[in-house]
């Protein structure tokens, strides 16, 4: 218990001091996330359930007398003990259900870590976004500012100079909210990321890119890793187990009885016989048959799951594309071209150039900057989406 605790102060104060990699945030999560323990408990429960599964019914022992006269021949204390033994197959099958039950839960762990890894990129790339609009923003914030002072310092306060004056310290006002609006978001972010990694960060070291774009058709062999179409096949494979055992259920167990008889005046005497359960009222066959109904919604709805597989794949790749294409127009076409008109105006102030001229141009390339972050994280984004469909945990 010590050794958790200091572990888990070391822990919070590394978080706390050094920016952690997205890599490590996953590793702890995955180890400390409580809803994953929840499952891990369930699977370990369920480990009883195998151990018992295949046992007999607890022998039934009862006891019996009554109340005729002792010399009677008819009178006597009777103890008696009953035992179940299941129709061949039974216990066999019971177990198998209780192995597919376990399989079943493993992979609903797997899938739960693949949905968390995927909530963890998901928050740590929104964060990176916030981050890298935060920087931008306090950056034009500076140069503004700057400027404004520049063109202060440098050109008389006629009125059309001062109506460029107020308008570019109204747009230093606007930035300041932006940047305001972001210190909480980001904080927000963290907060949520925290929750998710079951442990506080305060720090995240991110270097998002967008990587050349990858065809759609080296995602296939990928895919056939889905933890949903995994999960599925471990449903029906359960299904099938519980519709073998509701099959098994139309054949009757045996009830072994052996009774042992106390008379006081007479002879004592053993008493052996078998019994056995008729299934003759059709509940069995109506089991069974919804059994074998419960197997084929299962084989259904992993066809339906396929579709819905391969339609959020679709999805997915088009926004990864999207964001791929908007990213170069914005880097290779559209930036350059405004950051050369930064450049002039911005050496222009100094000189009683256009403020006005300035703050168009400046909006222009923040908003530029705000498409690139925003494609980028997009990008990544619909990767991690990808990846959590392929059943990825890293």
């Amino acid at each position: 218990m010590m050794m958790h605790r200091l572990l888990f102060i070391s822990l919070f104060l590394s978080s706390s001091i050094y920016a952690l990699s997205l890599e490590t945030v996953i590793q702890k999560a995955l180890e400390a996330n409580p809803s994953l323990e929840s499952i891990n408990h369930k699977i370990a429960a369920n480990k009883s359930n195998i151990n018992v599964s295949n046992q007999f019914d607890n022998p039934v022992l009862s006891l019996a007398d009554n109340n005729l006269d002792k010399d009677q021949a008819m009178s006597r204390s009777t103890i008696t003990i009953t035992q179940k033994i299941p129709y061949f197959g039974k216990r066999d099958s019971l177990e198998g259900t209780a192995i597919a039950e376990e399989a079943v839960l493993s992979q609903n762990l797997e899938k739960a870590k693949v949905a968390l890894v995927n909530e963890i990129k998901n928050q740590a790339y929104t964060i990176w976004e916030l981050e890298e609009l935060y920087k931008i923003i306090k950056e034009y914030e500076h140069i503004t500012k700057q400027n404004i002072e520049l063109f202060e310092s440098y050109t008389a306060t006629a009125d059309n100079q001062h109506m460029g004056i107020m308008s570019a310290e109204l747009t230093l006002s606007d930035l300041r909210i932006q940047r305001a609006t972001l210190d909480a978001q980001i904080s927000t972010a963290y907060a949520k990321l925290s929750y998710l990694a079951a442990y506080k960060v305060n720090n995240l070291e991110q270097n998002l890119v967008v990587w050349d774009l990858p065809s759609p058709e080296s995602f296939n062999e990928a895919l056939q890793g889905n933890s949903d179409l995994a999960l599925r096949d471990k449903e029906i494979l359960k299904s099938k187990s519980m519709e073998k055992t509701a099959e098994l259920n139309n054949y009757p167990d045996i009830n072994v009885l052996a009774s042992y008889a106390y008379r006081e005046n007479f002879d004592n005497f053993w008493t052996y016989g078998i019994g056995m359960t008729l299934p003759i009222y059709g509940t069995e066959d109506d089991k069974e048959e919804e059994a074998r109904i419960l197997t084929l919604s299962a084989q259904s709805l992993k066809e339906d799951t396929q579709i819905a597989v391969n339609a959020e794949f679709e999805t997915a790749y088009v926004q990864m594309k999207s964001a791929f294409r908007i990213y170069h127009i914005v880097q290779d076409e559209a930036l350059p071209q405004i950051d050369h008109m930064f450049e002039l105006t911005n050496s222009s102030i100094s000189t009683g150039g256009d403020l006005f001229k300035y703050i168009d141009i400046l909006v222009q390339k923040l908003k530029l900057e705000q498409k690139s972050i925003a494609a980028v994280g997009i990008y990544n984004r619909s990767m991690a989406k990808i990846e959590a469909l392929s059943g990825d945990i890293e």
